[in-house]
């Protein structure tokens, strides 16, 4: 099936390589590096790094999403991550994704220079968000989430989930050519749900639109092996190359240069060629 996608005026063609998407959060609580970049300079650094390293979209979020977190304020989580961006688009070309459910953040996010959504409740908590989406032309990603983990039919309910945000979308006015779906790993799943998802994560790529995958140093992995967070390189790096061989397109990383190579390597591998 091919599959592509435009950011920043830029074509990518997802059936040939898989986009790495770095991840910067400017956080004091994200799970495995909450703290570390709320200094704009640390953080613009960072995300020349990854650049360097092979990223060719950074992602950059305000509010941690992880389990138990503490919701902050609009006002509050564009003030973490306006700055960023403003800074990181200023000395990149690489596109800037902003990692928000809030409409009002996106708004700003997208004015400051960012070109792509990153919404974890699909567009559902914050219905603003697929109207700004389509006034800009953007490229949403549609991320799975549900309040909790209760399934009967665990893949064809995620998929019919999925399918239910691209109408949404497409409603109201988002074209279909920008919209990404997200499984959701490590949002409103146990970590066996988590572990199914991969197994059967060909369902969702063989549906229209590409597919990112969000394994990065998650519980999932660190369930499996009993590793803390900053150990999880090894088994991201499995998620990784698993997920691609199953049709993701694009995965969502914080370790960048290893990930890059991983990418690279299945992809050689997967469709012959280097």
């Amino acid at each position: 099936m091919q599959k592509s996608l435009i950011i920043k005026g830029k074509k990518y063609d997802l059936t040939n390589n898989t986009l790495v998407m770095g991840i910067l959060n400017v956080t004091p609580d994200s799970f495995s590096d909450g703290g570390n970049f709320l200094d704009t300079g640390r953080a613009v650094e960072h995300a020349l790094k990854m650049v360097e390293e092979g990223a060719h979209i950074i992602d950059i979020g305000g509010e941690s999403t992880r389990p138990g977190h503490k919701p902050v304020s609009a006002e509050d989580e564009a003030a973490r991550v306006i700055p960023v961006i403003r800074a990181v688009c200023g000395v990149t070309d690489v596109p800037v994704s902003i990692d928000t459910y809030k409409a009002s953040v996106a708004r700003e996010a997208l004015e400051a220079g960012a070109a792509m959504l990153n919404d974890v409740w699909g567009g559902r908590r914050d219905q603003g968000m697929l109207k700004l989406a389509a006034e800009a032309k953007v490229p949403i990603c549609l991320m799975h989430n549900r309040a909790e983990a209760i399934y009967h039919d665990l893949m064809g309910e995620i998929t019919a989930d999925l399918l239910a945000c691209a109408d949404l979308a497409m409603e109201r006015g988002v074209c279909a050519e920008n919209i990404i779906f997200d499984p959701g790993i490590g949002f409103g799943k146990t970590p066996e749900h988590n572990l199914q998802v991969m197994k059967y994560l060909r369902q969702l790529a063989e549906l229209s639109y590409p597919l990112l995958l969000g394994t990065s140093r998650k519980s999932m992995i660190g369930k499996v092996l009993d590793l803390p967070a900053d150990q999880r390189v090894e088994g991201t790096a499995a998620t990784v190359a698993f997920g691609i061989s199953r049709g993701a397109n694009i995965v969502r990383v914080h370790d960048v240069l290893a990930m890059s190579r991983v990418a690279r390597m299945t992809d050689a591998m997967m469709r012959g060629g280097f």
